[in-house]
């Protein structure tokens, strides 16, 4: 994942001892403030007339929200600034003393949203399937959570002595593969 802007933002807390001996003083974290749906709804504002998409929001236990975007031609860091500058500027101090990292959803990850399928047509896919089986094939077709992948696979042709190579489609369901992420070539 290529991280394309971290900001630390540290809300002041001032201790009051008799506060804190009272029976009815509560002191709450930011994090109650700020949800993934708040994030979210910012995010998808930002988006808007944009060819990037969202790929994912995690809020860590490390008091860290990571933003993962992906467009069709790659993510540019000066977009991530960008839309880390937005919720900076969106959510102020609600961020209180958690780290914001916006950046890529990296290339060679497992895919997450169908978006990242479509955007991959025609390259090659590694594929693991629900019952544990590795398939690597190019990636033929998407259609709604469904996609096609054609492999190369040995089959008797009738009139042959031995097993040929031949392109078969497998169809899979986004839902139901372990995963499926863009194979590196390195030429």
């Amino acid at each position: 994942m290529v991280v394309c802007q971290k900001m630390l933002n540290f809300a002041p807390v001032q201790w009051n001892e008799r506060l804190a001996r009272a029976s009815h003083f509560h002191y709450y974290n930011n994090l109650s403030m700020i949800n993934k749906e708040t994030v979210k709804a910012l995010v998808e504002e930002w988006l808007q007339g944009n060819d990037y998409f969202l790929v994912d929001i995690l809020f860590g236990s490390d008091d860290r929200i990571v933003i993962e975007i992906d467009h069709a031609d790659g993510v540019w860091i000066e977009d991530c600034a960008e839309l880390s500058r937005f919720l900076q500027e969106r959510l102020g101090e609600e961020l209180g003393d958690f780290e914001l990292e916006v950046g890529s959803a990296g290339i060679g990850q497992p895919f997450k949203v169908e978006q990242q399928y479509v955007n991959h047509i025609g390259d090659e896919l590694e594929v693991l399937d629900a019952n544990g089986k590795k398939e690597q094939g190019i990636l033929k077709a998407v259609n709604g959570r469904e996609f096609v992948l054609t492999v190369k696979e040995k089959q008797t042709i009738e009139g042959k002595k031995r097993p040929q190579m031949v392109d078969v489609d497998k169809t899979y369901s986004m839902d139901t593969v372990k995963y499926a992420k863009y194979v590196l070539a390195f030429k």
